[in-house]
């Protein structure tokens, strides 16, 4: 399975955090299950880095060319987020990995929500380009509260 890498103690995060999981992911990892993926960082964007957020639309009008991924100081980060979510979409084909668990919330990973594009901290119900461009290609993908509906 595909993981988003701060999932599993990588400080790649935005901050120069992570978000490192216990259970059943904490499990997956010493069985050797999971590759660790951030597609910000394979993107191009440092660690740490200013927050970006999904702007004129969601993540399908950002791959459809539509909308744009910004940085809190306006500049438009959207090329990296597309390369990311390329390279991960490149990497499950490879592997032929059909299931991801990805960090909710993200503008690349985000499952079920993200933030509004106003950098005040408001979730809405809806994906990151990364989570978008994979369930375009038949990629399961689950948030990090969702493990429980993996099989395995």
């Amino acid at each position: 399975m595909l993981i988003s890498a701060c999932l599993i103690g990588e400080k790649v995060r935005y901050d120069g955090g992570d978000c490192t999981q216990s259970g059943r992911i904490a499990q997956w990892q010493r069985e050797g299950r999971l590759i660790p993926f951030c597609p910000e960082v394979a993107g191009g964007l440092p660690v740490p880095r200013l927050p970006a957020e999904i702007e004129g639309g969601d993540a399908e009008a950002v791959l459809c060319g539509r909308g744009k991924v910004c940085r809190c100081d306006g500049v438009d980060v959207t090329d990296a987020f597309v390369d990311g979510a390329e390279r991960a979409l490149a990497l499950c084909m490879k592997h032929r990995i059909n299931t991801a668990i990805l960090k909710q919330g993200s503008p690349s990973c985000g499952s079920t929500s993200v933030n509004d594009g106003s950098f005040s901290k408001t979730k809405i119900a809806g994906t990151g380009v990364t989570t978008a461009l994979l369930r375009r290609h038949g990629v399961r993908v689950f948030g990090e509260g969702e493990v429980d509906q993996i099989d395995g």
